[in-house]
């Protein structure tokens, strides 16, 4: 199957607004199947996100996380309620869902043009961006000539090639080994700090959230709510191995475990 390149929406939106959430959900519900037979994926969920604010969403397998991020960015509509970002939206997938026949660059590139950036300086920019996720020289590689480390930057360069204000995270990291994915936890929460856009980031390692967020949101099991609310009052950065991180961690794992064991009762 050829792999959809999230650009929700292109340049041209409503441009970002400072002094409101860069997300709101106000009362959304979302159902799957047909009416009488459906299986409810997010009931009533409310929260928001401020402008360059880091967000995780914790929760078991099947509690509406990745349902909420498909709406977020306007790929599917909910049932009820209210959705509203402010700014341009970008996606990034656990795959970095590149195209095959494209170089890392020309990937880069095609998301440039429908940004609305004109050919005569897409190759500069895409080389600039290139640089910014520390791929210089392998502009000129295909996906298959790069490690997966590599392909999951390619696809953050082309996410900020479109200029985001938002920055929607479907467990990116979690096909990479732990090396990788700790040295692209550095590499995020730089490009985040200099750049401020919003990020929402799904995942299910609970010290991956703990690691990079403001704030986590704890989902409960099906149909998804929010559970709890964790501020991350840690300083940046944050090693893997500070017991700070552990400790946190160890709590909100609690929290999950506890709303598992409910949802198992029910």
């Amino acid at each position: 199957m050829t792999p959809a390149l999230a650009v929700v929406p292109p340049i041209g939106s409503a441009s970002h607004q400072p002094d409101k959430p860069a997300i709101e959900v106000t009362g959304v519900s979302k159902a799957y199947g047909p009416r009488g037979n459906h299986v409810l994926a997010l009931s009533d969920i409310s929260l928001a996100v401020a402008p360059g604010e880091f967000v995780c969403l914790v929760g078991a397998s099947g509690c509406g996380k990745s349902t909420l991020l498909t709406l977020l960015a306007k790929l599917e509509r909910p049932q009820s309620g209210e959705i509203t970002t402010r700014g341009r939206v970008s996606l990034l997938f656990q795959d970095a869902a590149l195209f095959p026949w494209l170089t890392a660059s020309q990937n880069i590139e095609l998301a440039l043009r429908l940004a609305g950036v004109p050919r005569r300086a897409r190759s500069g920019r895409a080389a600039e961006l290139l640089h910014l996720v520390h791929l210089d020289g392998f502009g000129d590689r295909r996906p298959h000539e790069l490690s997966g480390g590599m392909r999951q930057r390619t696809a953050l360069a082309r996410a900020l090639a479109q200029g985001a204000d938002i920055l929607l995270m479907d467990e990116p990291f979690g096909a990479l080994d732990a090396m990788t994915r700790d040295l692209l936890h550095d590499e995020l929460e730089r490009l985040w700090s200099a750049a401020a856009f919003a990020v929402v980031f799904v995942t299910h390692d609970v010290r991956e959230a703990v690691r990079l967020g403001d704030r986590i949101l704890v989902l409960t099991s099906r149909p998804g709510r929010v559970a709890e609310e964790v501020a991350i009052d840690l300083p940046r950065p944050r090693p893997i191995g500070d017991h700070r991180v552990g400790d946190l961690t160890e709590r909100i794992t609690t929290r999950l475990r506890e709303e598992v064991m409910r949802h198992a009762d029910d």
